[in-house]
């Protein structure tokens, strides 16, 4: 299934379907604020086996992105985060920036994994944002990647995705040209603060 959005006029019959979708263990490709990704509902277990599948490894041996559509959301599943850290977060965000974080440890049970730091976005798009809204739960992500030696390669273009997934995805979203700059890494769990990757986002403190 294609489904076109406007992200300046969405259409909530559609949100409504890509919702179904998720919430029966779907995993889909949808756009963001940065790159292109590919996303599952966090709460589902074969969503998360499913993206893991996607990944080719197992689901407690990869590292994905949790997305939220909102702070009080995003604060659900994480351990008590810094004053500090927590004003960086509301200066910076929505944006595209991944802050790596300590999860709340029954997010580490859904990963099957003891690993406690997680990178937490906040996009600043308005369709991932509608979709997270009406699924009630946050999104696992991980970036769509081009099938490259690159790995900073990634898809922008809608009918290109469109040519070379629809036979592999059961759902794709578009939403416009998509960026080929992911987002800005910044490790903070040990309460400073570190870029581990510059993409996007420049980072305001």
């Amino acid at each position: 299934m294609i489904l076109e959005l406007n992200p300046q006029s969405i259409d909530q019959r559609q949100i409504i379907q890509i919702v179904n979708y998720l919430n029966q263990g779907g995993i889909a490709i949808v756009p963001s604020d940065t790159v292109y990704a590919v996303v599952c509902s966090l709460n589902n277990k074969k969503g998360l086996d499913s993206l893991a599948a996607y990944k080719g490894s197992s689901l407690n041996k990869l590292k994905f992105s949790l997305i939220f559509n909102d702070f009080t959301q995003l604060s659900a599943y994480t351990s008590p985060i810094d004053r500090s850290i927590f004003r960086l977060l509301k200066t910076n965000l929505p944006g595209p920036f991944t802050f790596i974080l300590h999860a709340h440890k029954n997010v580490s049970k859904l990963f099957l994994s003891k690993r406690s730091e997680m990178g937490m976005r906040i996009p600043n798009n308005t369709i991932i944002q509608e979709i997270i809204k009406q699924l009630g739960n946050p999104l696992a992500s991980t970036s769509l990647h081009k099938d490259t030696e690159d790995t900073d390669s990634y898809f922008t273009d809608p009918d290109e995705i469109y040519e070379q997934f629809e036979e592999e995805f059961g759902l794709i979203v578009l939403g416009g040209t998509g960026n080929n700059v992911p987002s800005t890494i910044i490790g903070c769990s040990q309460g400073e603060i570190n870029i581990i990757r510059q993409g996007l986002g420049i980072l305001k403190t």
